[in-house]
This record gives C-alpha cells, sequence and structure tokens, in this order.
C-alpha cells in the first residue's frame, strides 16, 4: 500500500510523519515498530481501526487480549489506558491497545483522550519500541471532533515522543488526514 506522507519534526530526535492508509499494513524495521489499536474495555473487537487489525493479525490477537488481566470486572484497560501484545500476523512487532473517551459519554473527554496517548508512549517506551503508529483515536465511533482531537493527539505526543525516533499517525480519511496535517502545521511550525 502506498502512503501519503508528510514528514515533520518535533525536535532533532523524533520526527512525526503524517500519513493516508491503512494503519494495519504500516511497518517500519517489525522488530521496534508498533501500531496503537483503539478499542473497548473489555478488549474485544472495537470499531472499523480495530476490527481491520485484528483482522490482519489473526486470531491469535484476540486470544492475547482474553489473557490481559482484567483491571476489574470486565474491564481489562479502564479508558485512557494503554496494553500491549504481540502483532501477530500484522507487519509490526507489536500492538498497542488503548481505550479513548466516548465524547458525549465520558466526563473530561479530552483529560481521557490527552491520557489514552500518553500512556501508549510510556507502554511503547517500556517495550523498546522505537517507531510507534497511531490513528485518529475516538473520531469515529466515538464522535470526538477530529479538531479539538487533533490538537490533543499532536500537543501530547510532542510533550511526551522524546524517546521515539519516529511517531506516525497513519489516517484513513482524507478529511482526518487533512485536519490532522493542518493542525500539525499550526502547532509545530508556529
Amino acid at each position: 500500500m502506498t502512503f501519503k506522507v508528510q514528514t515533520l519534526s518535533f525536535s532533532t530526535k523524533t520526527s512525526l510523519k503524517i500519513s493516508k492508509g491503512d494503519i494495519s499494513r504500516w511497518c517500519v524495521d517489525r522488530s521496534s515498530d508498533a501500531i496503537v489499536s483503539p478499542t473497548n474495555e473489555i478488549l474485544l473487537l472495537g470499531g472499523f481501526t480495530a476490527a481491520a487489525i485484528h483482522e490482519a493479525a489473526g486470531p491469535d490477537l484476540q486470544k492475547a487480549c482474553y489473557q490481559i488481566p482484567e483491571a476489574q470486572p470486565r474491564v481489562r484497560c479502564p479508558p485512557g489506558e494503554a496494553r500491549i501484545t504481540p502483532g501477530f500476523k500484522l507487519p509490526v512487532s507489536h500492538v498497542i491497545h488503548t481505550v479513548g473517551p466516548v465524547f458525549n459519554f465520558h466526563c473530561n473527554p479530552e483529560d481521557i483522550l490527552r491520557s489514552a496517548y500518553k500512556n501508549c508512549l510510556s507502554v511503547g517506551k517500556a517495550n523498546n519500541i522505537q517507531y510507534i503508529a497511531f490513528p485518529a483515536i475516538s473520531c469515529g465511533v466515538s464522535q470526538y471532533p477530529p479538531d479539538e482531537a487533533a490538537t490533543i493527539a499532536i500537543s501530547t505526543v510532542k510533550e511526551f515522543a522524546n524517546d521515539f525516533k519516529e511517531v506516525h499517525f497513519i489516517l484513513f480519511t482524507d478529511d482526518i488526514y487533512n485536519v490532522w496535517l493542518k493542525k500539525a502545521k499550526e502547532l509545530l511550525q508556529g
């Protein structure tokens, strides 16, 4: 798959790459790369992005999700937190699962969204991930406004991504891609 890519920088050490494409087909080196899967609290198949990731990874990914201990009854990953599994049949080494907010349901959805991005980076760092790719967390069925979500995503990643070589946003639609690119240029280039 060909990705439409725009490259910006957070620092001399960390690049930001914004792409339009299918996150389930993205990879860098298959050893220190991870994609983020937006999911639900019980780590079952979530929306479109999670379903595409699970389909590409094969059934072992869902089995691995079931092996993650429950934090409380029927909750393996509370909103704003992150968990990691191997990538199985995906072209990446790992999948980081996170639960973003449902925009008109959760109190303080911006705090939960910020925590989701921050905790994905923390889990990645703890597992020696150098390249990480995010979708637009909560912008699908969870109805987070893309402009607000992009501001939170990019500013959070900018603040906490110093230990990564590259941070990617892989966005499925032209509309979301354009919002993310515009917001990244505003936040990173003044």
